[in-house]
């Protein structure tokens, strides 16, 4: 097995080659670190790094496993926290200029969980400033790059963490997902982004109180995905809105057998590109040889869609932003100050509209879902954006007509609005770029072990990506 094999290793794996000590979480470790020491110039999705710290901590997992003591369910495993939420006396940046000497005297909620589950924080994966794009690039850090092809962006918020994934820099990462920040960039890196029901997992205030703020996993497989997010989850006696009892999710689920799939090539109102549509339908067939039956749906749902999502936003999330306005704002990026600038000029009465938008939405929603399994569509209506686009001054066109450059390109901002739903990414192909495309799988509300059951049916029928060199970056 190359180094480069073990880089690619799914996590749910190397942990049961730990446990039979026939690896070594310290050679892990190596390869992981000296593969980022290759990537980072290209990819760039790592703000800090802790390696030498992560090499003594991976001798101590290893010891425990050579010496058949008890372990824990990431024990050993270098992951990728994003840089956002906080770890204690380690410097949060953000992204921004405006938070380069903050350094946190708590920990976040998450963070916590995994560091006591044996999680390994060898590195920080990079955000755009606030985490408020859905590309990543930063004054504070530069440009980070798809190791799929690097004229183009990983996604965002989370980039630096699929970055980091597709380019097998990390076992597993965290993502967490306002408007798309987990399934964006699943879906420009080939990778498995689960956004969970609100709720499911706890996370800091005051987004914790946001029913469109999520916390979850970033991974190459759906088992991964479901490692990390078994430690994820859970109420925790700070977040109030954090659900009990505590679900974990099986490893493994019986065929989709006999499930009715609906599909909606663009949610009723998308202009989507037309290599997102073959390899979208491409994935259809895929759950039809798993045995499902597929049919196309129509949504009601329009324009309005995208308008609601954007005064949500700009009313909670821009607000929070134009915070540091005042003594920040010629230190922010032009894209963040945009941002926060809108949040200024928000009004009560454009949010309370946002909510009845919500309420008209699962009107449409909800009992369709009654009706079938699940909801599949496209993740991004387009491939990627380039990797230093800059939704503040930038144009999107798709099949020759502009749409609305932050959230026009993406088709996950509806499902944080319908929130309490689950919401898988899974990979449906690439583009001719280089770059990948994804689907969203979407499940009745609280439902998580429904999306996860086809993810993993269609991971089965249709192959895991990244097992061997033609399923890799660079081939």
């Amino acid at each position: 097995m190359t180094d480069l094999d073990l880089c690619y290793m799914p996590a749910t794996r190397a942990l049961k080659l730990f446990r039979d000590r026939k690896l070594s979480p310290v050679e892990l470790m190596q390869a992981v670190i000296k593969r980022a020491e290759t990537m980072q110039p290209i990819t760039n999705a790592f703000t800090f790094t802790y390696f030498e710290e992560a090499l003594k901590l991976a001798k101590k997992a290893e010891d425990k496993f050579a010496n058949g003591r008890r372990t824990r369910a990431l024990e050993g495993l270098p992951i990728g926290i994003k840089d956002e939420s906080y770890i204690k006396g380690k410097p949060t940046s953000g992204g921004s200029l405006t938070m380069k000497d903050f350094i946190p005297d708590t920990t976040s909620i998450v963070n916590e969980r995994i560091l006591r589950a044996g999680g390994i924080v060898h590195a920080r994966t990079a955000t755009p400033e606030f985490s408020c794009a859905g590309y990543t690039h930063s004054r504070l850090w530069g440009v980070t790059r798809n190791p799929w092809n690097p004229q183009f962006t990983p996604g965002g918020s989370s980039g630096g963490s699929s970055s980091s994934l597709a380019s097998g820099t990390s076992a597993i990462c965290t993502g967490s997902d306002i408007g798309g920040s987990i399934r964006i960039p699943a879906g420009t890196c080939g990778l498995v982004g689960y956004k969970p029901p609100y709720g499911r997992n706890p996370d800091d205030p005051p987004f914790n109180l946001d029913f469109y703020c999520h916390t979850g996993p970033l991974a190459r497989t759906v088992a991964d995905a479901i490692t990390l997010q078994n430690v994820m989850a859970g109420p925790h006696p700070k977040d109030i809105s954090s659900l009990r009892p505590k679900l974990r999710l099986p490893a493994d689920y019986k065929p989709i057998t006999g499930w009715k799939i609906a599909y909606s090539p663009d949610l009723g109102f998308y202009e989507v590109d037309a290599e997102v549509r073959r390899n979208t339908e491409a994935a259809l067939d895929v759950f039809r040889a798993a045995g499902a039956t597929v049919e196309e749906v129509k949504l009601g749902w329009s324009e309005e869609t995208l308008d609601a999502a954007l005064a949500y936003l700009e009313h909670l999330f821009g607000a929070f932003i134009a915070e540091r306005l005042e003594e920040g704002a010629d230190l922010m990026t032009s894209y963040a100050r945009q941002f926060a600038e809108k949040g200024q000029n928000s009004t009560p009465e454009k949010f309370l509209w946002s909510l009845e938008v919500a309420g008209r939405m699962y009107n449409e929603l909800g009992p369709l879902l009654e009706k079938y399994d699940c909801l599949v569509c496209p993740t991004n209506a387009l491939p990627a954006v380039p990797a230093d686009f800059d939704q503040s001054k930038d144009e999107v066109r798709i099949n020759g007509k502009t749409v609305n450059p932050m959230l026009g390109w993406v088709m996950t901002s509806p499902f944080n609005i319908m929130s309490r739903c689950p919401v898988i990414t899974m990979p449906s192909g690439r583009a001719g770029n280089g770059v990948p495309t994804g689907i969203q799988i979407v499940g009745k509300t609280y439902r998580d072990a429904d999306v996860m059951r086809a993810a993993m049916a269609f991971e089965t029928e249709a192959g895991q990506w990244f097992t061997g060199p033609d399923l890799r970056p660079g081939g």
